[in-house]
């Protein structure tokens, strides 16, 4: 009768334990979802292991923004990245885009790191991803948007005082050339068809530039595909998936 009722004892405590551990996982996963925007996506069946990270708000450069912004900031985003490329445990990544764009060079090279990654990599454009945000969305292997996602095409913009010389004028004109580089080396638009989008006075009322929704980006050649986090989901796994028939 005794060892029945210690057995039982046990098993009680070790329920108890499986779902103390259950619950502090699944704080520490809503914690880290809060404070950077990013989540290991481990129970799929195919026993992959993905990590999401999303680009949301305004791409945060060297100065703090106000504390009303919602933002992405390139210092966690950073070594994020160089963790998942060290990482033996991470199979692919997975970028979720809904981004005004922001700071230029913060931007550049969140989107070098990503296309730098040895590990397969899939983005996808929600909302919008506009201005630099553009060279992050095409920065990975693959990329989808929605329907009704938009990408605003426009010119290099600087905040502050410009002095009005030639010097800055030779500044602005390399900014916009190693995004439009960019841009052109990782998917399939023209650097002239990509300059003239940018330089479109008849779209937007008070500015220079275009928006493109859902199709109309992948018709230009600087998305993939049309789609949603089904299908971009799905295009890592097999890609992973590939990946790991290779190396066989």
């Amino acid at each position: 009768m005794g060892n029945k009722q210690s057995s039982k004892k046990e098993g009680e405590e070790q329920e108890d334990n499986r779902k103390k551990t259950k619950a502090d996982a699944e704080k520490h996963r809503d914690e880290r979802i809060q404070s950077t925007g990013q989540l290991t996506l481990d129970e799929n069946e195919s026993a992959h292991n993905l990590h999401l990270i999303t680009i949301i708000g305004e791409i945060e450069g060297h100065d703090n923004l106000g504390s009303t912004s919602k933002t992405t900031k390139y210092e966690h985003i950073l070594p994020q990245l160089a963790a998942i490329e060290d990482s033996k445990k991470i199979d692919g990544v997975l970028i979720l885009l809904n981004t005004m764009g922001g700071d230029v060079e913060a931007g550049l090279a969140i989107a070098e790191m990503i296309s730098s990654l040895s590990k397969p990599t899939v983005s996808l454009v929600l909302g919008g991803s506009h201005s630099i945000g553009v060279p992050i969305a095409v920065s990975t292997d693959y990329s989808y948007i929605v329907p009704t996602g938009t990408m605003v095409i426009h010119p290099v913009r600087l905040n502050g005082m410009v002095i009005g010389v030639q010097q800055t004028f030779d500044y602005f004109k390399q900014i916009q050339n190693r995004i439009t580089g960019f841009v052109c080396e990782h998917c399939k638009i023209s650097k002239a068809r990509l300059e003239e989008l940018m330089m479109e006075t008849g779209m937007l009322t008070k500015d220079v530039g275009t928006v493109l929704v859902g199709r109309e980006a992948v018709e230009e050649g600087i998305i993939n595909e049309v789609g949603g986090i089904k299908d971009a989901i799905k295009h890592i796994h097999d890609m992973v998936e590939r990946g790991k028939r290779d190396t066989k």
